[in-house]
């Protein structure tokens, strides 16, 4: 086994497990924000495992994925944001 796939591989698994720490916080955060701030850090997270799956295998598809997955990961937190922010102001 190449040293580069296993450090791939490891740095994979390490980010994995990152993502379903910050799963833990989307689920259990004490407020809105922190659920937010969870969200972004996993999409972020998820793109990043995209990147090093595509370099791995040596696909460019992975990349365009990940691109669009990061995109709406994106509007979506912004409309969340702008959800949140509205039901705000009408308190």
């Amino acid at each position: 086994m190449d040293i580069r796939v296993l450090t791939l591989d490891i740095v994979i698994f390490i980010l994995m497990g990152i993502s379903v720490l910050s799963m833990v916080r989307v689920v259990i955060g004490p407020t809105s924000e922190d659920r937010m701030i969870g969200l972004n850090l996993v999409l972020a997270q998820i793109s990043a495992i995209l990147v090093l799956i595509a370099v791995k295998y040596n696909r460019s598809i992975y990349l365009d994925v990940a691109l669009v997955y990061a995109i709406l990961g994106f509007i979506g937190i912004l409309a969340i944001a702008r959800h949140a922010a509205s039901r705000e102001d009408k308190e």
